[in-house]
């Protein structure tokens, strides 16, 4: 077993750190989610940081679109042209998908600084791409209401969650110190 231990020792590591650092920073998210009841910022404030931000990036397409609270449940509805095209929910501010990104570049750590600076980097790529991702499906939803299934679960997620990917491998292949201890 100990063998075994060994052999694997940079596997365990990796597997330890991602599952912790993942943990803490889910767990720190879900007591920021519980401590964000603010009417100012509905359901909180990076959705609706995000809602808003997606409104300004459609009127900039040269979409009419407005904002408002759900009544119903905890998220923002987007409009576009009086017509109802797509909530912005909790899930769509992308923090989710920056803790996975995150989660991994730490378990396969460079250096500190190259590591903090990629981080940093990548998780603004992926805030950005999330926002441009949001405005192009509601244009889709608003032209192609019958289209919704292909776009929100299979067109969209693989654009966010491949981008997240590619920028995963170039991380490993680049920066990461298990590629300079298997060199």
């Amino acid at each position: 077993m100990k063998e075994l231990i060994i052999k694997y020792k940079s596997v365990i590591k990796f597997i330890l750190t991602f599952i912790l650092v993942y943990a803490a920073l889910s767990f720190s998210y879900k007591l920021y989610l519980d401590a964000s009841v603010d009417d100012k910022y509905y359901p909180d404030y990076l959705t609706n940081l995000v809602a808003k931000q997606s409104q300004t990036l459609l009127e900039t397409f040269g979409y009419n679109a407005t904002i408002e609270e759900h009544p119903n449940e905890p998220s923002m509805k987007l409009i576009i042209n009086n017509k109802f095209v797509a909530r912005v929910v909790e899930g769509c501010n992308s923090v989710s998908v920056i803790i996975l990104f995150v989660s991994f570049i730490i378990a396969f750590a460079g250096k500190a600084k190259t590591t903090f600076l990629y981080i940093l980097a990548g998780s603004v790529l992926i805030y950005v791409v999330n926002l441009l991702r949001i405005v192009i499906l509601s244009v889709g939803l608003y032209h192609y209401p019958w289209r919704r299934e292909e776009l929100h679960t299979v067109i969209f997620p693989m654009i966010i969650y491949g981008m997240v990917f590619l920028l995963w491998m170039f991380w490993v292949n680049r920066f990461s110190n298990i590629k300079k201890a298997n060199v």
